[in-house]
């Protein structure tokens, strides 16, 4: 027999193995289409359309919006409205008081849902930042900041409410991280679009602050049609409600407010002022911040259920002394950039506070409190970028010696924190007896 010649019953073996790769081959592809399948499936019936997916639609539009408006303005001020320092502390000021009056949401849940409200606060968030390159003039671009600011601080209190509704206690820092992960995620991908913008195309603010707020316009749009409207689990009070027992959660609101006024205000306007960042630099910047939070909120939610609140929050206030007595007196553009992501990071931080008080809530209180609690926040943010913004004309140390001052404010409020908070527990100085009866 020719060796080149294979036997018959070679090649019916070398076809019966063809014929049984190419069987699997296909079985896979069908394995694979049924999986991709069963996601749709779910995704279509269930998950995509749960309240946590809502939450992080939530996130990532609002911080679409908020980060085209946050990027853009220190630029937008200086370069088409010739602000100062006095003008941006104004403005600032003006752009906190519909915060200061985040309490009147209690009144409009009497005729709206909260869900419905939510969506309608996030499109007007939308509008006033798509318009704002319309109005380079002082009085335009305060109109359209107070515009956009009602829109914003209406969506932020009534989305901390729904969070700390729809998820559990033991979930919520998580669930909170990865809000902050979707919205940072968002901004990452806004930030990157600026950037390329100016960088790349050279394109006026116009075009920029249109697509920016445009897109969130749309995603409310979807977040109204497609998803059902979720019920509450229970009934919310629909009136201002004060407790002297949350006494200590008032105050690390009030103080957390202040201090987040300086970074928002006095940060970002340093490293124009003083250290000539452009738009395209400042962005690179919050590029950093926001790719570091999509893998960094996750894990503080998850340090903060492992750790607990009074860890976690002293943690972040020997952060902030450090960082804010460092900008008093930073001469070097690459350190103060450093000090600026490294201070935005401890934002997620925030968390602790949310958690402690769905803890030591009565969950009927949520939704009136987290309006409160905005409204608490913001009375130092409407008189103090004004006043600091005159403090900065002389120095701008003290600025931020004042940030400091408040994160030490912070570290002692924190320790009165209790391992683990409940109604009755909610400060180390509670009386139960007395607390239960408030």
């Amino acid at each position: 027999m020719d060796p080149r010649v294979k036997p018959k019953g070679d090649e019916e073996n070398v076809d019966r193995s063809r014929k049984a790769r190419e069987i699997h081959r296909t079985l896979g592809n069908i394995a694979v289409l049924k999986r991709l399948a069963g996601i749709w499936h779910s995704l279509r019936n269930r998950d995509w359309r749960s309240p946590e997916t809502l939450l992080l639609l939530f996130g990532a539009a609002g911080s679409l919006s908020f980060a085209t408006w946050m990027a853009l303005l220190n630029n937008f001020a200086v370069e088409r409205a010739a602000f100062t320092g006095a003008e941006i502390g104004v403005l600032q000021s003006l752009r906190e008081v519909p915060g200061f009056l985040a309490f009147t949401a209690i009144f409009v849940l009497l005729i709206l849902r909260e869900q419905t409200f939510a969506i309608l606060a996030l499109a007007l968030l939308g509008l006033g930042t798509a318009i704002t390159g319309f109005f380079p003039s002082v009085i335009g671009l305060i109109s359209t900041t107070v515009l956009m600011s009602i829109g914003y601080h209406y969506y932020e209190t009534v989305q901390q409410s729904l969070a700390l509704q729809w998820v559990g206690k033991d979930r919520a820092p998580i669930v909170l991280g990865r809000v902050i992960a979707a919205a940072s995620a968002s901004a990452l991908l806004g930030y990157g679009l600026i950037w390329t913008a100016f960088e790349v195309f050279g394109m006026d603010f116009l075009p920029v602050y249109l697509v920016g707020g445009g897109l969130t316009i749309a995603a409310a749009f979807f977040a109204w049609t497609a998803y059902p409207r979720f019920p509450s689990k229970v009934e919310q009070h629909k009136k201002i409600i004060l407790r002297k027992r949350y006494w200590l959660y008032y105050a690390l609101v009030f103080i957390a407010g202040a201090r987040r006024q300086i970074f928002m205000v006095f940060a970002g306007f340093m490293m124009v002022e003083k250290f000539g960042y452009s738009v395209g630099d400042l962005t690179l910047l919050f590029l950093i911040n926001y790719a570091a939070n999509i893998w960094l909120a996750p894990a503080i939610g998850r340090l903060i259920k492992h750790w607990g609140e009074r860890r976690a929050l002293t943690f972040e206030y020997l952060g902030l002394i450090v960082v804010f007595t460092t900008y008093a007196f930073v001469e070097n553009a690459s350190l103060a950039a450093a000090l600026y992501v490294i201070d935005h990071l401890f934002f997620a931080m925030a968390i602790a506070i949310k958690t402690y008080f769905q803890k030591i809530s009565d969950p009927r209180d949520i939704a009136p409190t987290a309006a409160v609690s905005f409204t608490i926040s913001h009375i130092a943010a409407v008189v103090l970028p004004a006043a600091l913004g005159l403090l900065w004309l002389v120095s701008p140390a003290w600025v931020f010696l004042t940030g400091s001052g408040f994160a030490v404010c912070s570290l002692f409020l924190c320790q009165l924190i209790p391992a683990a908070p409940e109604p009755g527990k909610e400060t180390l100085l509670a009386k139960p007896a007395a607390q239960a009866a408030e």
